[in-house]
């Protein structure tokens, strides 16, 4: 039976507008989905540890996918796997494109207090809050276009069930942890990512943080406007040259080649939709003082695309790790 957090009803609630749809609004069935596929990642993984940090839980920052759970929660799990491991995260920085909104060279925070999920609520950090409003470097969104974005909301019971450990061991604080730091990250270009990367470096830094990255790959077809396929390449190995593509973007940022990244999606035009969020950690691990690998767990695509009129949506789960 799953732990259902305790929610506040006198403060501002973002309501999981996507649950029912996208996943699953029973907590009981939600539940058993997430720890299906959590413990499916767990084995897979286990015999692919890279690291003994990784293997004991130092993993400060994941990018996982954002699509509706039957398609994407299976990869996603790649991602969350290992924070269940850990029993000291104290927020968690959750980044995220915008769909719905076009914010040029900014960011946006919300104006919940916390966010509901059908596994109970994860409140917002309130403290690092004003400290990024200080800053003057983020707008606000309102609640409605809040509610309708996505890719923020995909990743909330996830961060719930794999974070249950931390959970419990600060049970016993007069403090929720761990809270939540959503951001809409808008349309950014490459000087807005390195501003805000400096300004993301410290909190990347701490090692009480993890930084949740959201991003589904490519999203190929007439329907997203990207319909590329390579000189030579049949109809009916459209899916395999769109692998190429994207594992050709997953090794720039395995390299943490900032620029490389950037000139890569200049070329190729690759719809990757949290490539600005992406972005903003590649540039965030440039200006951090610690030092840290990131690997990819995972990929997958939603189908296998065999001819021009088909489609498909990629996605791809990493770990950063400290070093």
């Amino acid at each position: 039976m799953p732990r259902v957090l305790s929610s506040t009803s006198a403060r501002l609630q973002r309501a999981p507008t996507h649950s029912g749809s996208w996943y699953d609004a029973d907590p009981f069935i939600l539940n058993s989905q997430l720890s299906a596929w959590l413990a499916d990642a767990s084995s897979q993984l286990a015999s692919a540890r890279t690291t003994a940090q990784e293997a004991h839980g130092h993993v400060r920052a994941i990018i996982a996918p954002h699509a509706g759970y039957s398609y994407s929660g299976p990869t996603a799990a790649y991602a969350y796997e290992p924070l269940a491991h850990r029993t000291d995260i104290k927020r968690v920085f959750l980044l995220g494109p915008s769909h719905h909104v076009y914010l040029k060279d900014k960011c946006a925070l919300s104006t919940a207090d916390a966010y509901e999920t059908p596994l109970g609520n994860l409140d917002i950090d309130a403290d690092v809050y004003e400290q990024l409003k200080r800053t003057n470097q983020f707008e606000t969104m309102d609640m409605d276009v809040d509610e309708a974005e996505h890719s923020l909301e995909m990743h909330c019971p996830y961060i719930v069930q794999a974070t249950a450990a931390s959970r419990n061991a600060n049970a016993a604080s007069s403090s929720t942890y761990p809270t939540l730091v959503p951001v809409m990250v808008g349309s950014l270009g490459a000087h807005a990512e390195a501003r805000y990367g400096a300004l993301f470096a410290p909190y990347l830094d701490d090692p009480s943080n993890v930084f949740v990255i959201s991003s589904d790959f490519c999203h190929w077809g007439s329907r997203f406007r990207y319909t590329p396929v390579p000189t030579g390449v049949a109809d009916s190995k459209i899916y395999e040259s769109i692998e190429v593509l994207d594992k050709r973007g997953m090794r720039l940022i395995e390299a943490q080649d900032t620029r490389g990244f950037q000139a890569y999606l200049a070329e190729t035009g690759n719809t990757i939709c949290g490539r600005h969020p992406i972005g903003v950690l590649l540039n965030a691990l440039d200006h951090a003082s610690s030092k840290f690998g990131l690997h990819f767990t995972k990929y997958a695509q939603s189908g296998a695309v065999t001819s021009r009129g088909g489609s498909s949506v990629s996605y791809a789960s990493a770990l950063v790790v400290a070093a």
